[in-house]
């Protein structure tokens, strides 16, 4: 499995794992203790998919033909919508 392949299954199996946290907060089958570590482990993983994101997002690049017919590469600006993403993320974990 390439580098690639293995930053892709961990980003896919934390969204996973994530994903279950919040089915088991939201059922409210989990005693005070559980939910506190469970809650704790989503804070974990949440951060940890955002960092994966955010080093993918770094690596992209916009290619734009030019007049003339060339192309240029630009970076693709990731600041404005990384903060209202970053804002709904948040509500998802503090249930606004």
């Amino acid at each position: 499995m390439t580098t690639r392949r293995k930053k892709e299954a961990g980003f896919e199996e934390a969204m996973e794992q994530l994903e279950e946290i919040t089915r088991q907060l939201e059922s409210g089958s989990l005693s005070l203790d559980e939910s506190i570590k469970a809650y704790e482990k989503g804070m974990e993983l949440k951060n940890l998919c955002q960092q994966m994101l955010e080093r993918a997002e770094r690596k992209l690049e916009y290619l734009a033909r030019q007049q003339d017919g060339s192309i240029d590469r630009e970076a693709i600006d990731f600041d404005e919508t990384a903060e209202h993403e970053s804002a709904d993320q948040n509500r998802l974990f503090q249930g606004d």
